[in-house]
């Protein structure tokens, strides 16, 4: 197996200052004592990425996932350890990054495609492609300082994949834009993986790296706090969330204290009743399904908002709600309790499905998650095929000609 990227034991440190010395004079009479704290935004992380795998890396806002991308595409240098990457490498890693706001667009990627590694035949050829997948025909001679949000991260990602990169970096951008672009753009990344291409991109969704990743690298304060198959990153990077929940909570900074810390609701296990319960281990089309949760509050909570949903086993999700949008403001006294989910028609055809649960306080605060705390399946007596049981009918009607 080739790899693509090694991280070895990357930190990066940033020094900040206390105190900015405005005149020439304060600057001399306190050259070299300028107090200031060392940040360690990354420590000790190391990691590989294989030839034609997508890795994403996984953190909440502050974790080191920016600064990490920055080291791996060379903006910036590590402190310490280093990074190799084999191959051509495109990165997007700032909304507009590298872009001059007084050029237009069409100088813009002659620009930017060229610090790529495309001269200006190749960017020719490439052009109208590019432009067309950022939409932009009708203001592509505008100059950037004039265009929207949108339309800055529509360019620059048009122009980081259709350089043909081996190792495409990518920040953030598929939160970006709006529903057609992204769609768009996660279109364009099934195309790199179908062709071997190699990913690392930074999300803070886990439901972008269950459905895109092979692997995800989990960071909080820097540091690695787990590297595994998607699903099981997932996990970590909730199990990290509730940890920091309880030290919010408890007031205490060593991890080994919020190991030990209670949660303020704590889920049971997780039981799905439907008409055959008992009989068969499948739902029927159209049925009924009630799914109780139990939990217990070892403290009041006065607004507890309970998810559920529902994914398909390839990662997809077929339905995510919470009480709160069911209108059900609910409040958690000391002791158990349950809440029950029903669905009074299943409109699914066919097919194994994971249930996720999750109970958060009203400032999204997690208390607990289940990302699989049950699984139902649901069988199909006919011949339709597809996902979904849909109420069908056909007639026939003819016209006499006289």
């Amino acid at each position: 197996m080739i790899t693509a990227v090694d991280v070895v034991d990357v930190s990066k440190r940033f020094r900040l200052y206390r105190a900015k010395y405005q005149s020439l004079k304060e600057r001399v009479l306190h050259a070299g004592n300028n107090p200031h704290e060392d940040f360690w935004a990354l420590r000790d992380v190391s990691f590989g990425v294989a030839e034609g795998e997508t890795v994403g890396i996984l953190g909440r806002n502050g974790s080191g996932k920016s600064t990490l991308l920055k080291c791996v595409s060379g903006i910036l240098q590590p402190t310490g350890g280093k990074v190799v990457v084999r191959g051509q490498l495109a990165a997007l890693l700032e909304l507009g990054a590298g872009f001059q706001p007084d050029l237009t667009g069409r100088e813009n990627i002659y620009l930017n495609a060229s610090l790529l590694g495309l001269n200006t035949k190749e960017v020719e050829r490439r052009f109208d492609e590019i432009v067309a997948f950022a939409e932009l025909e009708q203001f592509i001679d505008n100059q950037v300082r004039f265009y929207s949000s949108g339309m800055y991260v529509r360019l620059g990602f048009a122009v980081a994949v259709n350089v043909d990169p081996d190792v495409l970096v990518v920040d953030e951008v598929l939160a970006v834009g709006d529903e057609n672009f992204q769609r768009k753009c996660l279109a364009r990344i099934k195309e790199f993986q179908d062709d071997g291409r190699t990913i690392l991109f930074v999300t803070h969704s886990p439901e972008l790296v269950r459905q895109v990743c092979d692997r995800a690298v989990v960071l909080d304060g820097g540091r690695v706090v787990g590297i595994a198959e998607a699903a099981e990153a997932i996990h970590l990077y909730h199990e990290r969330l509730l940890q920091l929940g309880a030290m919010a909570e408890v007031g205490v900074e060593a991890e080994a204290t919020v190991q030990s810390a209670s949660r303020r609701v704590r889920l049971g296990e997780v039981v799905v009743e439907h008409p055959g319960s008992g009989s068969r281990p499948y739902l029927l089309p159209g049925e009924w399904l009630t799914v109780q949760v139990p939990f217990e509050a070892v403290e009041s909570i006065p607004e507890v908002i309970f998810a559920i949903t529902l994914r398909s086993t390839n990662g997809d999700v077929v339905f995510s709600s919470n009480t709160e949008e069911l209108g059900q403001h609910l409040e958690a006294p000391v002791g158990t309790g349950r809440v029950d989910f029903t669905f009074d028609r299943v409109p699914l055809l066919e097919g194994a499905f994971d249930i996720g649960i999750a109970a958060t306080d009203k400032r999204g605060v997690v208390l607990d998650v289940a990302d699989q705390a049950a699984r139902f399946e649901v069988m199909n007596p006919g011949h339709a095929t597809g996902m979904l049981a849909l109420d069908l009918r056909a007639e026939m009607r003819s016209s006499i000609l006289g």
